[in-house]
């Protein structure tokens, strides 16, 4: 029972992780990477589809993304959907390729993104305790209903506490790498 909900714990721990290093990826560094755009969508016969589901995308230098629309008629919408996205980045069309130079982070802007980037471990720390919590109920619950007795009641907790332990320190990591990332000329 116990280890039933540690499981189910961890697993759901390390989709948390799983979701910060997403949403880590979104915020850009200064350098090109065709990940930058993949929450900008386009319509596509109607239907919003990701630009790299309608269009190659990928690095020409460190800081320039190259697009290359699959049908000639995209070119137009794909440059409008990127200058409407807020990533602050003006594509330029060359026939069918479209150039996105990246303009490199001023000091204020790294600082900004450095706050972002610890509101994000934040909520991905709160995600961790949450699931905690969860598990901690599911064990006073099995507790209540005369399942597991009190002794592996607080053995259970202290597992789930060490693991969410484990888990924040993880997040802690990631923080520090993606800080460092993004103070980095």
């Amino acid at each position: 029972m116990i280890n039933d909900i540690q499981k189910d714990a961890s697993i759901r721990m390390g989709k948390s992780i799983d979701a910060l290093k997403h949403e880590f990826s979104k915020i850009r560094t200064g350098r090109a990477h065709p990940s930058l755009l993949d929450q900008v969508t386009v319509s596509y016969y109607g239907t919003e589809s990701s630009i790299s589901q309608v269009a190659n995308v990928a690095v020409e230098d460190s800081r320039t993304l190259t697009i290359t629309p699959w049908e000639k008629g995209m070119v137009q919408a794909i440059e409008k959907a990127i200058l409407k996205s807020d990533l602050g980045l003006n594509p330029a069309t060359n026939g069918m390729v479209i150039r996105v130079p990246l303009p490199s982070l001023t000091e204020e802007r790294r600082r900004s993104l450095v706050k972002v980037v610890k509101h994000e471990a934040e909520n991905g720390r709160v995600a961790i305790r949450n699931i905690r919590r969860d598990a901690n109920s599911d064990i006073q619950k099995a507790l209540k209903e005369k399942l597991i007795s009190e002794d592996e009641a607080r053995s259970g907790e202290d597992k789930i506490q060490k693991l969410t332990d484990q888990f924040v320190k993880d997040v802690e990591k990631l923080l520090e790498a993606k800080e460092a990332d993004l103070l980095s000329i």
